[in-house]
């Protein structure tokens, strides 16, 4: 069974003398060196790229979450020596690093424009689009990406359902589309129908009942259902990305000035309040944050990070799967739990939510729709050459060639959408 996730979908003829890496190892090299890797370090985390040279980009925060990821597995493997379907390391590395790298350019507002703009074909989601981008955009391969092993694969998949299942009902359509609720548009969770393909070689070790369990949804809003399971894998990942989220960029905020004393005092401790948790009491995080030196909040910050990585715990999933990687999930104790999702929401709130923040979403949502649009209009003649090129193959094929566009639109950096939409739209640009 080991060697059938350790599988890829494509055979490989590769000169590579004495090389002794793992599976997993070899992997995570390929991330390391793939371009989609790279432009993480032009894509947005909180703030916007150039704003500040200090804030974290999603290239930082996802080293920040590989780091923690470790720490997470270190943790559990001592805990639950028994226990053997928990991922090596070099696993766990590669899904951590590459987690972000299907996000588009101007983080929400660039994922809302463009599940607005293929809301009849598919829809995007940044999950999604990082498998697509590893599985088979990425030109290491022809038409498989990187050609990673099937669990690697298996562990990007957070929301194992296809889009298509997820959606209940589809928010009216505005006179003008520019202008959008995010709120409506948001996409649903999930995995393309157009890789359904990928999907299917992906899971194709499950049995038919563990299958069916896995992509198991259940409603979400008016709009949208949920998924209810992932692999170990994935929520090793998912608690590290949590974990980088709520406390690493609330470092940021707080060190760039975009939250103050004032936010702390009058929105985060009346909910910290409210817990039950005892390392809160005497953390004293206030004054450690905001009055005392760097070196002290850099203190609180790393014995944050320390406190949910030991606290965290590997408990039987609440399902009968017969396959040991569906089995088991990563959880913090009630108390905790409530804690990270204090700094989380606390972030969301005063942060992302803040009238400036979501200003600038506005203003990226919408320049992506123009770009989307444009190219629409007339993509033979405006796309690069390699994705025209796609673009026609699609048309040969029979698939969908807002596939391509889309592809092409998410993978820009802020910068290379800001300077493609100039020369697009502005009279002064060459």
């Amino acid at each position: 069974m080991a060697d059938i996730w350790q599988q890829r979908r494509t055979g490989e003829d590769k000169h590579r003398p004495n090389d002794n890496r793992s599976s997993w190892q070899v992997d995570r090299s390929r991330i390391i060196h793939a371009a989609a890797f790279r432009r993480l370090q032009a894509k947005t985390q909180i703030m916007g790229i150039g704003l500040n040279d200090f804030h974290r980009t999603r290239l930082t925060h996802s080293l920040e979450v590989a780091q923690i990821g470790s720490g997470l597995l270190r943790h559990l493997s001592r805990q639950h020596p028994e226990i053997t379907c928990l991922p090596d390391d070099s696993l766990l590395e590669t899904l951590c690093l590459a987690h972000d790298i299907g996000h588009p350019p101007f983080g929400h507002g660039g994922e809302i424009a463009l599940n607005y703009m293929m809301r009849e074909h598919g829809g995007f989601e940044g999950n999604a689009q990082t498998l697509r981008i590893v599985a088979k955009l990425e030109p290491y391969t022809q038409g498989f990406g990187m050609n990673l092993t099937r669990r690697t694969l298996l562990g990007f998949i957070k929301y194992p359902a296809l889009l298509d299942t997820l959606w209940h009902s589809k928010p009216s359509e505005p006179a003008q589309q520019r202008y959008i609720k995010a709120n409506e548009w948001r996409p649903a969770k999930g995995l393309y129908s157009d890789d359904s393909d990928l999907v299917d070689w992906i899971f194709a070790p499950l049995s038919a009942a563990d299958r069916a369990l896995f992509q198991s949804h259940q409603p979400q809003d008016s709009f949208r259902a949920k998924t209810l399971y992932k692999s170990v894998d994935a929520s090793l990942m998912e608690l590290a990305d949590d974990i980088a989220y709520a406390v690493h960029d609330l470092e940021d905020a707080i060190a760039t000035e975009q939250i103050t004393i004032h936010d702390w005092q009058s929105h985060a401790e009346p909910m910290l309040a409210e817990l039950d948790c005892p390392w809160l009491e005497g953390a004293n995080m206030a004054q450690r944050l905001f009055f005392q030196c760097e070196a002290q909040r850099k203190d609180l910050i790393g014995e944050l990070v320390n406190l949910f990585i030991t606290q965290a715990k590997l408990l039987p999933t609440e399902g009968d799967f017969s396959c040991p990687m569906l089995g088991y999930q990563v959880v913090l104790p009630p108390s905790y739990q409530a804690l990270l999702d204090c700094l989380k929401n606390f972030i969301y709130k005063r942060l992302i939510r803040a009238p400036h923040m979501q200003q600038i979403e506005f203003n990226g949502q919408k320049l992506i729709i123009e770009l989307f649009e444009a190219f629409a209009s007339d993509p033979l003649r405006l796309l690069p050459e390699t994705t025209a090129v796609a673009y026609r193959q699609a048309e040969q094929a029979g698939t969908s060639t807002y596939r391509v566009l889309c592809d092409y639109l998410s993978g820009m950096t802020d910068e290379y959408a800001y300077k493609t939409h100039q020369r697009l739209f502005s009279s002064g640009a060459y």
